[in-house]
């Protein structure tokens, strides 16, 4: 028997040592998971070498090892995006030159002409001038502060990046938080007019229609509830002023009864100022989730609006204009058309839903416990905006024009060649043969932001009594310091590596056999495609790159479009809007990222809120495409542009 026990401890101290034995190794590999990627990737995949041989298999290979650096970011993201440039030659796939050039293509310039503009936006404080403006304009509630956040972060990331979008407005959030929750707010005194006769003299605070203090000639006291089913004090309708109805109730000093008529100076304020006898912090926690979730997600949704608005727009534009010759259809006014609507729409349900989520909106006992705001605190709000807003001073003449530099190049990106007119490129066609797109403008602007005057402070538009210009300052909008710090060098790179990628795929033939390989969805339904395809993609985008991600998928769609006889563009642009829809994970974007920490939210809070956000938007861009997209795209027909594929 005891040989027994002494044999089980001996087993169960061997699990014990195993179990820890395993955990140590898990932790180590682990730590080292970045080599072991490093290393063991390109090896496992080397197997498609021997198995398949042949161009098409060794560029699947290098594409193979750049998902799964780009998924596991083993490296750099921008590093990994430079590995077509000795990997393609080295194995026959494209020549150096080949795979270099298509590194700065057009649409690359475009995506530096929209930064370049962001840039010019950002330095002198434009965003931040439009930002306040809007929040003083939408008012001061919650649910109107909400309105204005996500409004006007909505409007800047389709313009500006969405990181610098959501820098900017976290201080403006925060300054609005500071003065929700900051105690000993003044406020109101109402006349009280009950409907019972009582004690003169006294007052009452009352918080959503609780009486927690009261005070009977000078002296205060704790009041307490009776039963569930007689509450303090309640309000109720008057014929112009708050009515309070005072029932019978004892004092937790003394046992005081209390009742009152025509109560004079009593004090109404919200629950979630939460001014008690412990004198505790508000539970700020839900008010400051929503409004940081509401600048997160719309600066993510803002740059779906636009073509230039995030890098999956721009490759999903590069993949068109480098497999098709003649117009699809797809321009900047187009893009605009399916899917400011969309995003107005997913913008909507956002709004509603984080008011759901934080607020309790629908939820009656969770709304009780958050704040209502009360008219002194949307004054101390308002006042704050204001505050910021005339810190700005006047407008400058800066801003004014890079504000009219800014309309001058939206203006012809949208009329460049918008199909439904002959749009001014044309004029250049006819004059010189020579086609104008969308970088032209971009980059002419640019040279405007460096030539023209940001200060009209010489010759006749100079001030009498004005300061002399300081000669050593250029004034030009921006520096050239500025443009070299604030472009993302590495999103370039990592648009480069895409288009290579791309090019590779098309050059060795993989994309033709991938499209035969998926012969088998042909049968299936394409409105159940694209539904799986928008999915699939957002949820590949909470771990991934989108670009990436867009990268490699829309070769594979657009194959496997043409073997269904659809319109390439039902299947691809869909899962290029898609892309932008990583609401879940701090990691899926740098937005999630910078609120992630500065917010009070756990990730499971992130992942619970971000997933309906994920289904709301997916199912939006599925109801566009077959909607609207169908009226502006002419879905329904094969079109003519289809066979004009080109060539390398």
């Amino acid at each position: 028997m005891g040989n027994a026990r002494y044999t089980h401890r001996l087993s169960t101290e061997g699990t014990v040592l195993a179990e820890m034995g395993v955990v140590q190794f898990l932790k180590a590999v682990w730590r080292f998971r970045d080599s072991l990627i490093l290393v063991l990737a390109p090896i496992l995949f080397s197997s498609i070498l021997y198995l398949y041989p042949g161009k098409e298999s060794r560029c699947g290979y290098v594409i193979l090892v750049m998902g799964a650096f780009w998924v596991s970011e083993a490296v750099p993201l921008p590093v990994t995006s430079l590995i077509p440039v000795f990997a393609f030659p080295l194995l026959g796939i494209l020549s150096t030159e080949e795979v270099c050039v298509v590194y700065m293509k057009e649409t690359t310039i475009m995506f530096l002409g929209g930064i370049i503009i962001a840039i010019a936006v950002e330095s002198c404080n434009l965003h931040e001038r439009i930002a306040l403006k809007v929040l003083l304009v939408v008012g001061q509630s919650l649910r109107r502060l909400m309105a204005g956040f996500m409004l006007t972060t909505t409007v800047l990331s389709m313009w500006m990046s969405n990181t610098a979008t959501t820098v900017v407005m976290i201080p403006i959030v925060e300054a609005i938080l500071k003065a929700l929750f900051t105690k000993n707010v003044p406020t109101a005194k109402r006349k009280i007019s009950p409907a019972c006769n009582g004690t003169k003299g006294v007052t009452g605070l009352l918080v959503k229609g609780k009486s927690q203090v009261v005070t009977v000639n000078g002296d205060t006291y704790p009041l307490h509830q009776r039963s569930y089913n007689n509450p303090t004090f309640t309000l109720g309708p008057s014929d112009s002023d708050t009515s309070l109805e005072m029932t019978e109730m004892y004092g937790g000093s003394g046992g005081v009864k209390v009742k009152g008529d025509d109560v004079e100076g009593a004090r109404v304020v919200n629950n979630n100022n939460n001014i008690n006898n412990n004198n505790e912090e508000p539970n700020d926690d839900p008010v400051r989730n929503a409004l940081l979730a509401t600048v997160m997600y719309s600066a993510n949704l803002g740059g779906t609006g636009v073509l230039t608005g995030t890098a999956t727009n721009l490759v999903f534009k590069s993949f068109l204009d480098s497999t098709y010759s003649e117009p699809t259809g797809l321009n900047f006014l187009t893009w605009m058309l399916f899917n400011v609507p969309g995003l107005i729409l997913c913008a909507f349900l956002a709004w509603v839903w984080l008011q759901v989520r934080f607020l309790g909106l629908f939820c009656v006992k969770k709304k009780g416990q958050i704040m209502d705001t009360s008219e002194e605190r949307k004054i101390a709000v308002k006042k704050v905006v204001e505050e910021k807003y005339l810190a700005l001073g006047p407008i400058r003449s800066q801003e004014k024009g890079v504000l009219a530099l800014f309309g001058t190049l939206v203006f012809l990106w949208l009329f460049r060649a918008p199909e439904f007119i002959d749009g001014w490129a044309k004029i250049f066609y006819d004059a010189y043969g020579v086609k104008v797109n969308s970088a032209t403008p971009a980059m002419l602007l640019f040279f405007l932001f460096f030539a023209l005057p940001a200060k009209l402070n010489f010759w006749c538009f100079k001030r009498p009594g004005g300061k002399v210009r300081n000669t050593a300052n250029n004034n030009s909008y921006m520096t050239w310091d500025e443009v070299q710090q604030k472009v993302p060098w590495g999103m370039v790179m990592l648009l480069g590596g895409g288009f290579a990628m791309a090019e590779g795929a098309k050059v060795s033939g993989l994309s033709r056999m991938v499209g035969e390989q998926l012969h088998g969805f042909v049968w299936v339904h394409p409105t159940i495609i694209v539904l799986v395809v928008t999915f699939m993609t957002t949820m590949m985008t909470e771990i991934a790159s989108n670009t990436a991600t867009t990268s490699i998928l829309l070769p594979v769609l657009n194959e496997l479009a043409l073997k269904m006889r659809v319109n390439p563009l039902y299947l691809m642009l869909p899962c290029t809007v898609a892309s932008s829809f990583a609401f879940m994970l701090p990691v899926g974007n740098p937005p999630n990222a910078i609120i992630f920490g500065v917010s009070k939210m756990k990730a499971a809070d992130m992942v619970k809120t971000g997933i309906v956000m994920n289904i709301m938007c997916v199912l939006v861009v599925n109801l566009m495409i077959n909607t609207l997209g169908m009226a502006l795209f002419d879905l329904n027909t094969m079109p003519a542009w289809v066979n004009s594929t080109i060539v390398s």
